[in-house]
């Protein structure tokens, strides 16, 4: 019988995405043209907003959540994220307040963000983790009672929802959501992300950001009877997405709900045959949908951890951490003034987290063998 290995992640390219992307090859149009405009038009109507603005990455996205906002003092934020978080607010000359996150979820914890709100915070950054998101009621509640910016770090969530006033609302549509398409995530551009907003003054000048401070695309001065005047309105950047990144985007949009579906049914497979007492399943909460861009476990405090991943790689298991160590131990933050010790669940979780392959194309043979080579894993120790 052959070996069987497990990636942790496999993208879910088919033949659609390949002749999609051929057709903008051949079109002659490669930049952000036709094709990204549509891109755009789609997923603003899929998560349920006004505005969607397309990019070369969900960190430019925050960036420019961040800096459109004029936010220059403090945004607080879980320490159990991505570097790339932080380091969008301190980039853009704000400051990062970390904040400890609930067990169970892994998200930033709401009564903990109220103990952290000072006369110099500006805004709340909730990083929807592994696909499950925040306790937006309580956040949004918070941020209008104190007139706070909120910025959705929506990397891991694409089309996850949460509950609120009987409506299941996507993470993303709340306020400014920021979206990731690297390889791993939901969905893929191969790099790219995407900013949201119902907010027509904050998309134009989202818009503009982007573009070198530009207010019209190329493809939109194309039908204007001067084509060639670009005048800047604001110093901006170019984060701008292409036309090739944009139309596998948009082929990927159009399966997202499919592949999403299939994610949730390979984590309830694993939550109904995976359970044994030396770990802690993912949990999900009753207001949201979990698409599960990550399947996280973790481990009891007597496992070691790095054991476990090397003799679970041995077997073919593609197993992973996400994250650890936690932001506000990284040598940069540390020389900030954070230290361990500053947030307990976050370095319990990160010390004990292990991610396992989640991906849409997983069969029935593969997911037993994760749940067997992981439950003789664990029965080693």
């Amino acid at each position: 019988m052959a070996e069987i290995k497990i990636p942790l992640c496999v993208p879910d390219i088919g033949e659609e995405e390949i002749k999609a992307v051929e057709e903008v090859l051949r079109s002659g149009w490669l930049a952000h043209g036709p094709k990204t405009k549509k891109f755009e038009e789609e997923f603003a109507k899929y998560i349920g907003v006004k505005h969607a603005i397309s990019l070369n990455s969900c960190t430019s996205a925050l960036q420019l959540a961040v800096f459109a906002n004029n936010i220059k003092e403090e945004i607080i934020l879980p320490s159990f994220t991505f570097a790339a978080s932080a380091n969008s607010i301190v980039t853009q000359g704000a400051k990062p307040i970390f904040c400890d996150v609930e067990y169970n979820t892994c998200n930033i914890d709401v009564e903990k963000i109220k103990e952290l709100i000072t006369d110099k915070t500006q805004a709340i950054m909730p990083v929807h983790y592994a696909g499950q998101s925040c306790d937006m009621k309580a956040i949004m509640e918070i941020a209008e009672d104190k007139n706070l910016v909120v910025i959705e770090d929506s990397a891991e969530s694409i089309g996850g929802t949460f509950k609120l006033n009987n409506e299941d609302r996507k993470t993303g549509s709340f306020s400014n959501g920021c979206f990731s398409f690297y390889p791993t995530k939901n969905m893929t551009t191969g790099e790219g992300g995407m900013l949201t907003t119902n907010d027509d003054v904050l998309a134009n000048k989202f818009k503009a950001l982007k573009a070198h401070g530009v207010e019209s695309s190329t493809f939109e001065r194309e039908k204007q009877e001067k084509p060639w005047l670009r005048a800047a309105t604001f110093a901006g950047f170019n984060f701008r997405l292409c036309d090739i990144n944009s139309v596998l985007g948009l082929m990927q949009l159009r399966k997202l709900d499919q592949m999403n579906n299939s994610r949730r049914e390979h984590a309830n497979y694993l939550n109904q045959n995976l359970k044994h007492e030396k770990i802690d399943l993912p949990v999900e909460n009753s207001e949201c949908k979990h698409v599960y861009q990550m399947y996280t476990i973790k481990l009891a405090k007597e496992i070691n951890r790095s054991e476990f991943l090397k003799r679970l790689r041995e077997k073919g298991i593609g197993a992973s951490v996400h994250f650890d160590p936690p932001v506000h131990t990284q040598p940069y933050y540390q020389n900030l003034g954070w230290k361990k010790g500053d947030f307990p669940i976050t370095e319990d979780i990160s010390e004990r987290i292990v991610t396992l392959p989640m991906f849409p194309q997983l069969t029935r043979e593969q997911l037993d063998h994760m749940i067997n080579c992981t439950q003789e894993t664990l029965n080693s120790f």
